[in-house]
């Protein structure tokens, strides 16, 4: 009859030694409850590991002599994750939306990509708000500056302005961004 003493069973990609896999002559060991063990040979701490029912980590390796743990690797493992989906879940990613327009926009048309912009900036993204020139209108890139300044003036409730108007070839563009980052 064959026998196997395996307490841990692989779980996944693991990240520190366990039990049998620490070959180090001596270790320093810290018990379940924090307190400090003392160096003891390898053997006899995973003896005392075994004793309690629990499992021998090793947390320091690069330490001299390296430290070691006595605790349940299962259920910090759980809790370990448990952690990363809770930090992962509070993530959020800050998206650039982007408003075009022309230099001879209307009045209304204005006031509709005001309020996109204005529902945009209240979710928390970024906005660039963009004027392209077409043809002559190259030759009156002020009223596209204008335009934009406007657009920030009428932002001001919800948005600072980032970066100021700037040419970039045939566009002008300008960012905003929320006040209150979510």
């Amino acid at each position: 009859m064959f026998l196997l003493n395996w307490r841990c069973f692989p779980i996944g990609k693991l990240d520190h030694q366990l039990n049998e896999e620490i070959r180090d002559k001596e270790v320093r060991v810290i018990g379940a409850d924090g307190t400090q063990l003392g160096i003891m040979s390898s053997t006899d701490a995973l003896n005392m590991a075994f004793e309690k029912d629990l499992d021998l980590v090793k947390i320091s390796p690069n330490a001299v002599p390296p430290v070691c743990k006595i605790m349940d690797y299962g259920k910090f493992r759980f809790e370990q994750v448990k952690k990363d989906k809770e930090a992962k879940k509070n993530q959020r990613v800050v998206e650039i939306k982007e408003i075009r327009m022309s230099p001879n926009i209307d009045v209304a048309d204005f006031n509709v990509k005001l309020k996109n912009a204005q529902k945009f900036l209240a979710d928390g993204n970024r906005v660039k708000v963009t004027v392209r020139f077409r043809g002559r209108e190259m030759a009156h890139t002020s009223i596209g500056e204008d335009l934009l300044k406007k657009f920030g003036e009428s932002c001001t409730e919800v948005a600072n302005v980032e970066k100021n108007p700037k040419l970039d070839g045939r566009h002008m563009s300008m960012f905003l961004s929320p006040k209150n980052a979510k």
